[in-house]
């Protein structure tokens, strides 16, 4: 009989998104249950990935009242299931979900780190944070941080001891799917349809970003960025006019309710024909596809899976110096390093992505296989897989 696998996320987007076919492929070992918000989401991603569903109500902010009463759910339904490996993901989902395989006594509780929203919280909050982080890596039998800088960022904030972290593989919590996330997938009929569907011209130059359109993605300086750009005269020519031709794709949601953008921000979005913003896309490969450049400005990243499949597309990227994002990129390598929150670093690193070609070609055709080498999915799935075996051999 197979062991129960119990993973665990705050919002179902997340099993979605963040481990796309890790749980099917996990299912060939373990009696895998999904734990997820949003009944009818979860249950639709069961159906998908033909695993269990159990729905727990969780939310992404501070509601104790709520915390309190999926708390102890969890526990009564860990304690009726008795799972062998209890394994969370998000912060939210990582205390809720840790606390109570604690209490069921379940034998393995392992949490993924794959980002800290706290890095950016102060005063009270950031204390409250603090404790919670802790709190969960408490009652972690192990925690797997996602990049080698998230461990240095644990080790230093003194959250957990050294001897229960362990980054797998090369860091990612998913890895990425070249086979998937291929541009050779994409006719140029079906890129010049999409570009046309924007209002993209054929010789556009088109930086992107995907991700949520959030002020601590850096939102906000990208499109300042992107205006400065526009108006560089180093740009233009005799009379003027730009010399290149640019577009900013936004692919995501818009969150306003947890980190609203500046209301100038929002006004260039709405009002420049020059920015387009498509909302959220279930398949963002087509718009990798007619794009020249990822742009990823975020002042927060665990290991950024944007940033893995822009250059399984063929993409470099231009990063900000956080954990995950200075891993996967080598400077002039793949893509560009820029320091976080500085508008004018980041409009220098776009504007000689359009200049100096030769740069550009060079890091463009390093993309996709950097991305193969190091981050190919199955190398990720196996090292997680491995480490529930290892579980296996010193669990009575």
């Amino acid at each position: 009989m197979k062991k129960k696998l119990v993973r665990i996320t705050t919002v179902p987007i997340s099993l979605e998104k963040l481990l796309e076919g890790q749980l099917g492929f996990m299912k060939s070992y373990y009696r895998v249950i999904a734990v997820s918000a949003d009944e009818k989401r979860l249950i639709a991603y069961g159906k998908q990935e033909n695993v269990e569903v159990f729905p727990v109500e969780m939310t992404r902010k501070i509601t104790p009242f709520k915390d309190i009463i999926a708390l102890f759910k969890l526990v009564r339904f860990f304690k009726k299931e008795q799972p062998f490996i209890v394994h969370t993901h998000t912060p939210k989902a990582g205390i809720i979900g840790m606390l109570a395989a604690t209490l069921a006594n379940v034998p393995n509780r392992l949490h993924t780190v794959a980002g800290m929203p706290l890095l950016e919280a102060t005063g009270f909050k950031r204390k409250l944070l603090n404790f919670v982080e802790k709190l969960t890596y408490t009652c972690a039998t192990k925690v797997y941080p996602n990049s080698k800088g998230l461990k240095e960022i644990i080790i230093n904030n003194n959250f957990a001891k050294t001897s229960k972290l362990k980054v797998l593989a090369n860091g990612s919590s998913n890895g990425i799917n070249t086979a998937y996330f291929n541009p050779q997938l994409f006719s140029t009929k079906d890129k010049d349809t999409l570009k046309e569907q924007l209002g993209i011209q054929k010789n556009d130059f088109v930086f992107i970003f995907v991700g949520r359109i959030v002020g601590d993605k850096g939102i906000n300086e990208l499109v300042a960025a992107f205006k400065q750009l526009q108006s560089n005269p180093l740009l233009r020519g005799a009379r003027g006019v730009l010399n290149y031709s640019c577009k900013l794709l936004l692919v995501g949601p818009f969150e306003q309710d947890l980190d609203p953008l500046k209301k100038e921000t929002i006004h260039c979005i709405e009002n420049d024909p020059t920015i387009i913003s498509v909302g959220y896309q279930q398949d963002v490969r087509p718009y990798f596809a007619i794009s020249n450049m990822l742009v990823f400005p975020s002042y927060r990243e665990g290991f950024p899976n944007v940033v893995l499949q822009a250059g399984a597309m063929e993409l470099p990227s231009i990063v900000t110096d956080i954990n995950g994002c200075n891993e996967i990129i080598i400077e002039g390598k793949n893509g560009w390093i820029v320091p976080v929150k500085n508008t004018t670093a980041l409009e220098k690193e776009m504007r000689n992505c359009l200049v100096e070609k030769d740069n550009f070609n060079l890091a463009k055709s390093n993309a996709r296989k950097m991305i193969e080498n190091r981050y190919e999915q199955k190398l990720v799935w196996e090292a997680i897989l491995e480490e529930y075996k290892e579980l296996e051999k010193h669990t009575p």
